[in-house]
């Protein structure tokens, strides 16, 4: 990468801190200007989204608080990718466990993606369903919130009021209205 105008070197990884859910690491970097400090980076886990939309152009999301920006909001269904899970799986299981609804049919990888690429690795995988059936109740009890078929018309005021959570939703939404020429309203 340092034959490229702009390129950094790294020199290794250190890691200060390790979970499931977050590691953390110092990493031996030199910037093209040709300082050499430690860096911190985050590395998040994978994520798998899912983007359900049926016939009549709406998308099932969760309602629901989110107490680390104190926000209400729609957020898209998905999870963690468990080691050795196919991220589409990791959609697919964590759409029914947090909605009640399974997907039908084949995914389609939507769009793959990293939010923050200046500090934080955290891979967002988003895959399309066309359609759903339900099957029960929602069993994740940690993901709670009110299940709702939304209509895609309503994401452009949705984006203006800040009710749709997290990169994995607003990137998901506005790429799937962008590429396959949803009615935007």
């Amino acid at each position: 990468m340092v034959a490229e105008h702009g390129g950094w070197q790294t020199f290794g990884e250190k890691t200060i801190y390790d979970s499931r859910w977050v590691r953390l690491g110092l990493v031996d970097v030199e910037a093209p200007n040709g300082e050499r400090w430690d860096y911190h980076v985050v590395h998040l886990g994978r994520i798998a989204v899912a983007l359900i939309v049926d016939d009549q152009d709406r998308a099932l999301m969760l309602w629901r608080y989110r107490f680390v920006t104190e926000q209400w909001g729609y957020e898209l269904l998905g999870g963690l990718v468990d080691a050795g899970e196919d991220a589409a799986v990791t959609a697919a299981r964590e759409a029914e466990e947090e909605s009640g609804w399974r997907p039908v049919g084949e995914p389609e990888r939507l769009v793959s993606f990293e939010p923050l690429p200046g500090q934080v690795t955290a891979p967002i995988d988003v895959f399309l369903w066309r359609g759903a059936e339900r099957i029960g109740e929602p069993t994740d009890t940690e993901e709670a919130g009110r299940v709702e078929w939304v209509p895609l018309s309503r994401v452009p005021a949705l984006v203006v009021r800040q009710e749709l959570l997290g990169s994995g939703t607003l990137v998901a939404l506005l790429y799937y209205l962008a590429s396959h020429g949803a009615a935007a309203g």
